[in-house]
Formats: structure tokens, C-alpha cells, sequence
């Protein structure tokens, strides 16, 4: 809630968040695989790596996710994907959803029990994750994620070039996503492609306002930053000109 509560008062448009699930099914919101980094969990339980996928919901939300970044937030927890949602969406805000880990059909039916669907986006790395979201539920709009871990055949892309080509957006369309959300790696001439295919074009995770105004100039849709305020300034200053 925190992290959504800055990014809304910089009038952010979306608030990106990624969700694992819990060894019990739960979608968890946590950006690590492990728990390790960021909670007590190596004090509480012993080890190291300790995975998301290997403790229940309960567990997990028993541990201390706040002490890491900074004392005053001892004994803050990790948000079950739902409680984020309410926070976010119930604040006015819209959430940006990335799916790292876990089933298809978990998060259509949280978005529908909720009426969010198209109320959100839904973004992943696994193309082929998408493919079945977008066949269980076609309304959602999806954000394929690239250069993609999987396609939508279930193969992995091995040592294609990363850069947005032609070929890349060939294969997205298979997914049913409508955004092609990239890395840097992206020209005038690709961002030109996707728009010819009916697909939106967002970037990320650009901090920069040079590389901003770079992309800004190539046409792109969207960027995804850490700093939603340095953004709008750069948008500010174009619209100046």
C-alpha cells in the first residue's frame, strides 16, 4: 500500500506489481523468486533460497518484509495478490499485474470474482501464460513482455536477438496479448510494425529523461518507470516546446 500510495500521488497512471503463488495456490505479491533478500525468513526458518512456492500463505504473510528497507516498517507483510488489488484499485488507481509465477486460470477468476476484468492489465514474461489467459478470458487486455522466457507454443526462444523485430511481433500476435511491452531494444522502424499489427508499444524500465524523450521520439505508447514524477516533468517539457 505504501508503494501504491506514492506512485498514485505522482499521478502515475498504472502501479506495476509482480505476484508468485504460495505452495498452497496463493498469489502472492513479491518481486524475488526467493524470500530471502527481502523478509526474515533465513532468521525464522534457517537456509538460503528460500522459494516463494515452498511455504503456505500463511507462512509467508507471518514473516517481516519491512525491516529490510528500513526500521520503521518492522512488521510490515506481503499483500496476497487480492489485498493489493483492493488497495490500488479501490484508491483510484489501475494495476499493472505481472504474473512471474503460477497458473492462468488463478488469476481470471480473482479478476472476475472482482469485476476488474479489462479494469487492469495483465503482463508476463511467458508467453505461453498468456495464450491461455487470453483464450480463457478474451475481454482482458494482456502486455506481452520481451524478449519473452516462453512463447506461446511453450518453446523457449533460445539465442534469437533480443531487439523488437518483425519476427518478435509475429509471435506476440499468437499470445492475443495488444501490448508489446519491451525492453530499450526497440526502433522507430519496430515501434512503426507493432502499430501496423493493431498492438500498442510500451517500454521499460526507463529512469532517464534523455532515454525518454529518445523513445517518446520513436512513438512509443508507454514507459515504465520508477519514477512516475521525473516522467510527467519530461512530458511536461515536450508538450513546452
Amino acid at each position: 500500500a505504501e508503494v501504491a500510495d506514492g506512485d498514485l500521488e505522482q499521478l502515475a497512471d498504472l502501479v506495476e506489481l509482480d505476484y508468485y503463488h504460495s505452495q498452497d495456490g496463493v498469489p502472492i505479491v513479491f518481486h524475488d523468486s526467493t524470500l530471502d533478500r527481502t523478509t526474515d525468513a533465513v532468521k525464522r526458518w534457517g537456509g538460503q533460497k528460500i522459494r516463494v512456492d515452498s511455504k503456505t500463505a500463511a507462512e509467508i504473510q507471518s514473516l517481516d518484509a519491512g525491516s529490510w528497507f528500513d526500521p520503521k516498517y518492522a512488521g510490515t507483510r506481503m499483500p496476497l495478490l487480492t489485498e493489493a488489488l483492493d488497495a490500488i484499485q479501490g484508491a483510484g488507481g489501475v494495476t499493472l499485474i505481472e504474473r512471474k509465477q503460477g497458473d492462468a486460470a488463478t488469476c481470471v477468476k480473482i479478476l472476475r470474482d472482482k469485476n476488474l476484468i479489462n479494469q487492469v492489465v495483465v503482463q508476463s514474461f511467458d508467453w505461453q501464460y498468456l495464450k491461455a489467459f487470453n483464450q480463457m478470458e478474451p475481454r482482458q487486455v494482456l502486455g506481452a513482455l520481451g524478449p519473452p522466457g516462453t512463447l506461446a507454443d511453450g518453446s523457449r526462444p533460445g539465442d534469437r536477438p533480443k531487439p523488437m523485430d518483425a519476427a518478435w511481433l509475429d509471435d506476440l500476435m499468437k499470445t492475443g496479448a495488444k501490448l508489446a511491452v519491451w525492453n530499450d531494444q526497440v526502433s522507430k522502424e519496430s515501434v512503426a510494425e507493432a502499430h501496423q499489427r493493431g498492438l500498442k508499444v510500451w517500454v521499460y524500465t526507463i529512469n532517464d529523461p534523455a532515454a525518454a524523450n529518445k523513445l517518446l521520439d520513436m512513438g512509443v505508447d508507454g514507459i515504465i518507470t520508477n519514477n512516475p514524477g521525473l516522467l510527467w516533468k519530461t512530458l511536461a517539457l515536450r508538450a513546452a516546446k
